[in-house]
């Protein structure tokens, strides 16, 4: 735990997970911390409500971003201690490589300190793989059981003193030059550093270019005869016919899930997400194949969500956005798996007086 110089007010804009480990960072720092959220803490309509999250720490953009996995993934074990929550099944993750990256690979990973090894696809026989590829498993990897993160992070908050969760409290603006922050009721809130963090609606409080993004999950029941494999099987990603789809396996109370980038599109606002049909975006996930045998495997539900990600960089991005006011554009499982690190800056700026 951190020692804070002096107790400062925090407003946290969003009970996502980047909100909620952000807030229980900064409360355990010594500052005093305001969570608002739109819909109920938590919310089941937030982008991080889920079953589940793949957390994995070699990363294809090189050894500084392998580098800061590495940190959120020994923050999230310390996290989960904390929370006192069972939230993280350490399954691996196994991720289609081309052949010919193997061994730049598997060398960028012995640098990194991360345990790799390769696996021929046969030995995945329930997962398809693209042609010309083979699995880089990371023994260390797995799956956060999102939705229990989440419940364990508002318990933890909630029993804190230093802590107000405020629930249904829409903000309608955010003045980032005093970090005064306007709910729709009409109450002025100001604080020493506010944290917007709301996910697709970040972009209608504060000037962060995001584009927003459209996604549709499945939910799987495996054939019988695959069951057995899937309770030990590890998360996958780069798999199916075009190597952009995942799976995370079953259990920890959670189902089968299979999503691609294929489809995920972009929209201009989460209007009318209830009225568009999810059957076409099904039958493409399916053409992306990402599981042998499909066909035999029963659907037991199917979910969208949005996430907001950077303009220029596709990705997941911290910004400050005024003297003391910062934005969180997240993005998909990477902006997940990340809010540690999101967290851990926050109190950095604090500690600094960046504020």
């Amino acid at each position: 735990m951190r020692a804070a110089a002096a107790s400062r007010q925090v407003i946290v804009v969003g009970a996502g997970v980047t909100g909620l480990l952000t807030a229980v960072e900064c409360a355990r720092a010594g500052h005093r911390v305001t969570l608002l959220d739109r819909g109920p803490v938590p919310n089941p309509g937030s982008s991080s409500s889920d079953q589940h999250r793949v957390i994995r720490t070699l990363s294809a953009d090189g050894a500084d971003a392998t580098g800061r996995m590495v940190a959120a993934h020994r923050r999230w074990l310390e996290l989960e201690a904390l929370l006192g929550a069972g939230f993280y099944r350490r399954v691996g993750v196994v991720t289609a490589r081309p052949r010919e990256q193997l061994a730049s690979v598997t060398a960028a990973a012995a640098a990194a300190g991360v345990p790799v090894r390769t696996v021929e696809p046969q030995r995945l026989p329930h997962l398809a793989f693209p042609a010309g590829s083979a699995a880089v498993l990371e023994a260390d990897g797995g799956v956060l059981l999102a939705d229990r993160v989440l419940r364990a992070a508002v318990r933890w908050l909630t029993g804190h003193p230093a802590v107000s969760v405020r629930p249904y409290s829409p903000v309608v603006r955010i003045d980032v030059d005093c970090a005064h922050v306007l709910l729709a009721g009409g109450e002025k809130l100001g604080a020493d550093l506010v944290l917007v963090a709301a996910g697709p609606w970040t972009r209608d409080l504060v000037e962060h270019q995001v584009v927003l993004h459209r996604q549709t999950m499945v939910y799987l029941r495996p054939p019988a005869d695959a069951a057995r494999w899937w309770r030990t099987a590890p998360a996958a990603g780069g798999i199916g016919a075009d190597g952009r789809a995942w799976a995370m396996p079953p259990g920890g109370g959670a189902l089968l899930k299979i999503s691609s980038d294929a489809v995920a599109r972009e929209v201009p606002s989460t209007s009318g997400s209830t009225q568009e049909d999810q059957a076409p975006w099904v039958e493409r996930l399916a053409r992306a194949a990402p599981l042998s045998g499909l066909e035999r495997y029963t659907v037991a539900a199917v979910k969208e969500c949005h996430y907001a990600c950077a303009a220029d960089t596709g990705g997941a991005v911290l910004a400050r956005v005024g003297p003391a006011v910062w934005s969180r554009a997240a993005c998909g499982g990477s902006g997940f798996s990340q809010a540690p690190l999101v967290a851990g800056r926050i109190v950095d700026a604090l500690m600094k007086g960046a504020a």
